[in-house]
């Protein structure tokens, strides 16, 4: 699949870099060189960037799996994970670093996500037979990735507040609303794909206490302004961090773990990791940079408003597409994007609004795909970007909708 779909990105790139030389648009050659470079850089930044924070967590992960916490973390949701995962045995400790991982995504804790992302693909790795071929629980963990519910996404508050909102959380429930429908469909497809049963009392069981949470969690936060979303968001994500940090050392200390030498091997498995993340990287950047720089996005862009002029529809949602085209690619150029609607249309006004809906309910496909498929060598993703984009689609449909629903 990543095979076809890297040539597929090439071969549309050379076609709208034709096309453009075609209208006299010369400069595309020195854009898409430019691109090719910079691709290049940003793999090798980014990589570099991940030695560090991947090093700390990878380090107090080996620190919290001697001292028996993660093992504990992870009973809280094994019940849940088995019937979704069932080829992972019982009591494995994916289940605790997949666990911790989604937490941190519900919590918006980016910095903590990834490395916790990494290492659970690197437990489900250990259970994997064939080493370059993606399992249906590394899949089905990918898509619930790719489309993870977020709680609370400060920064988009944030950028609307630079931007002058006039009520900057007020779309919190339409982002809520969106990730929550995205999340629900990148489930549902993996289980139809891989023959999962969720219409057991475990699974629907969970599905009501996280939904009631949610549900909750929401009203709360709603009740708030902005700054103290943002102030209550940080304290409980930071809180959570520290807690986890101390408990790991303190338990382990107690059960008389070599803490610091477990830190140090652990770190040292998070410094080869974020190595060995470079090509992947670098594959996948290089393919959606020529993508950008060709301008292939933005003819797809026109071929959507004119599909949607034809056929008489309200044509209001197509000047914030560049965002929601943009982010299965790259999270730094949907930003971008959303910033520049907010710019031309206002920050308040529907296009604006919808952008910033679409910056947090969805997520970066292919970048995640590239970063945890390449950090254990998977080359073989099977059905894992099928399921991932129908988990976006199913976001941006749902963030639409809830638009129109609430400011059309």
């Amino acid at each position: 699949m990543l095979n076809r779909v890297w040539l597929a990105f090439f071969v549309t790139a050379l076609l709208a870099i034709a096309v453009q030389l075609f209208n006299g648009h010369i400069e595309v050659l020195s854009a898409s060189v430019a691109a090719l470079f910079a691709s290049a850089k940003l793999a090798a930044e980014i990589s570099l960037g991940l030695i560090g924070v991947l090093s700390l967590w990878m380090g107090l992960m080996q620190v919290g799996e001697k001292a028996g916490v993660v093992s504990a973390i992870a009973f809280v949701f094994e019940p849940l994970l088995r019937r979704l995962m069932p080829e992972v045995p019982k009591g494995h400790p994916a289940f605790g670093s997949i666990t911790m991982n989604l937490t941190a995504n519900i919590f918006g804790l980016d910095n903590a996500a990834t490395p916790l992302g990494l290492r659970a693909m690197h437990d489900l790795q250990s259970l994997n037979p064939l080493k370059t071929v993606a399992t249906n629980a590394q899949i089905l963990f990918l898509v619930l990735n790719t489309s993870s519910v977020t709680l609370v996404p400060v920064t988009v508050f944030l950028y609307r507040a630079q931007q002058g909102a006039a009520a900057p959380a007020d779309i919190f429930l339409p982002i809520l609303l969106a990730t929550s429908a995205s999340t629900l469909a990148g489930l549902l497809v993996v289980a139809l794909v891989q023959r999962i049963s969720l219409l057991n009392s475990v699974v629907l069981g969970y599905g009501a206490l996280m939904l009631s949470g949610l549900v909750a969690s929401g009203f709360y936060l709603m009740t708030l302004s902005a700054d103290a979303i943002g102030t209550v968001s940080t304290a409980m994500g930071n809180g959570i961090l520290l807690l986890l940090v101390f408990t790991f050392v303190i338990v382990a200390g107690i059960r008389k773990v070599a803490v610091y030498d477990e830190f140090i091997e652990g770190a040292k498995a998070g410094f080869a990791q974020s190595i060995q993340l470079i090509p992947y990287l670098l594959a996948m950047l290089l393919a959606i940079g020529l993508l950008r720089a060709s301008g292939a996005l933005d003819y797809l862009l026109h071929l959507i408003a004119s599909g949607v002029r034809i056929l008489g529809f309200d044509t209001r949602f197509v000047d914030a597409m560049p965002t929601a085209l943009m982010k299965p690619f790259s999270g730094s150029g949907a930003r971008a994007m959303m910033l520049e609607t907010m710019d031309h249309h206002g920050v308040d006004s529907f296009a604006g609004r919808l952008a910033a809906i679409f910056q947090g309910s969805t997520e970066t496909t292919f970048y995640v795909l590239a970063v945890y498929f390449g950090s254990v060598g998977i080359r073989h993703g099977r059905h894992a970007l099928a399921c991932g984009l129908t988990a976006d689609f199913a976001g941006i449909s749902a963030a639409i909708a809830v638009c129109y629903w609430f400011y059309g």
